[in-house]
């Protein structure tokens, strides 16, 4: 494919075949090697750092299955989609792949990923935290195994929070619009940084489910625009036009967010608590007066839970070595020493109470280590009322699209939030009903 094609104009390309492509079933894969099976397993964005964790686990799964040879191949983040599909269309598809669960949804809807149910044992689902495990799940099919968990905790700089007057960011969003005005006027920084970027985080649209906002109905048609849905783009509307958010929010990703705070422009960011200690490395000052504290919620105090999956590949000819291999990788014992290794959170319920008896156990008398230590239990104890918020639904994204470019008219004073919201229900149902009669 040439170099030049963007990236979304390549995928649009390799997609345009790939209905087809995925439910040309397992006959057109080539034959497999004479010597034994091969097992392909994609991972992404694993190697270098846990090159000695995979190779232990797969030389583990292969004492036990005489025969199968595991082939790892880590891809980075960036690159999967693109490979994937060329990989579908080309017929070479892996067996097994790690994926985000918003384009494993959308590879399920086309029919491209196996149901799993037939292949899982009686107790597959007790062994993962329910919500987690039903992530999984599209129209009465298990379509993926959860692997690992981050659930975002609020790092806040304490120092700007004092200059505020105030001794702990805000629980709820409610509370956000006062909160961001002491910031900014005692200050002369900002609060927070909510990206509205079309193609970055969707940690907007969680929070606008937070907000009380149901984002579709049954038929996948639009009910946003409701009195909630109303209510939620004023909100962040008004807080731009106020001047209480970077104007950046309507032009830059996350990644700004993150500058901004390592600045010291910033009095909060939401993130994993391994952030502390890419913290503690670019920005020490800064990390030095940060402290966790838990999440933005809304009134039911939900927070968001973000999920890793690994999926079958319709094409795959050896889907039960496939889930042998996905059921060992995220047994308690390997994803507790994942989430060990990776400071993630594990998905198994076994693995999570040992993590958290684990922590509690040993308080780091180093500073630095403690504050990491202390990010780490409190996300462990934010999953007790955390899910996942937007559900990986077919065509989440173009959603979230579509939401965010209506939101930014808005804010930048093009339309009214409601004229706004209202456009944006207009451009869903159209694609929803072209996609859904």
């Amino acid at each position: 494919m040439p170099r030049s094609l963007p990236r979304r104009q390549a995928l649009r390309l390799l997609a345009a075949p790939v209905a087809l492509a995925l439910g040309a079933g397992a006959c057109a894969r080539g034959p497999r090697p004479e010597a034994g099976k091969v097992l392909n397993v994609w991972t992404l964005d694993l190697a270098p750092r846990f090159n000695t964790y995979m190779r232990r686990v797969i030389a583990a799964w292969e004492q036990a299955h005489p025969g199968v040879t595991v082939r790892w191949t880590d891809v980075p983040w960036g690159s999967v989609e693109r490979k994937l599909l060329a990989a579908v269309f080309a017929r070479t598809a892996p067996d097994l792949v790690n994926l985000n669960p918003n384009f494993a949804a959308n590879l399920a809807s086309k029919g491209g990923l196996r149901d799993l149910s037939p292949l899982l044992p009686a107790d597959a689902a007790d062994r993962y935290l329910a919500g987690i495990w039903t992530s999984g799940q599209q129209q009465g099919e298990q379509f993926g195994i959860p692997w690992y968990l981050t659930a975002r905790v609020t790092i806040a700089n304490r120092r700007l929070l004092q200059r505020a007057g105030l001794t702990a960011p805000p629980r709820r969003w409610e509370e956000v619009p006062a909160y961001a005005e002491a910031v900014r006027r005692r200050t002369g920084r900002y609060a927070l940084f909510v990206t509205v970027v079309p193609d970055d985080s969707g940690e907007l649209m969680e929070a606008l489910v937070q907000m009380g906002v149901q984002l579709l109905d049954d038929r996948q048609r639009a009910a946003f625009n409701s009195p909630a849905g109303r209510r939620a783009f004023a909100f962040w509307s008004d807080l731009y036009r106020r001047g209480l958010l970077p104007r950046e929010v309507v032009s830059q990703g996350y990644r700004r967010a993150i500058e901004l705070f390592q600045a010291g422009d910033l009095a909060q960011v939401a993130s994993g608590p391994d952030f502390l200690r890419n913290l503690q490395t670019n920005a020490p000052g800064i990390a030095a007066t940060s402290a966790p504290f838990p999440p933005l919620t809304g009134a039911n105090g939900e927070a968001n839970v973000a999920v890793m999956n690994l999926v079958v590949p319709r094409q795959s000819t050896m889907a039960p070595e496939a889930v042998s291999f996905a059921l060992f990788l995220s047994d308690a014992a390997n994803q507790l020493a994942f989430a060990e290794e990776a400071r993630v959170l594990p998905s198994s319920r076994g693995a999570l109470e040992s993590l958290e008896r684990r922590l509690r156990g040993a308080v780091p008398s180093d500073g630095q280590e403690r504050l990491v230590h202390n990010a780490r239990l409190l996300s462990i104890e934010t999953l007790a009322q955390a899910r996942v918020l937007v559900p990986a639904t077919p065509g989440v994204k173009r959603l979230q699209a579509i939401l965010y470019t209506q939101l930014q008219r808005a804010m930048l004073g093009q339309l009214d939030s409601d004229a706004a919201l209202a456009e944006a229900a207009l451009q869903w149902n159209r694609y929803a009903e072209a996609r859904w009669p």
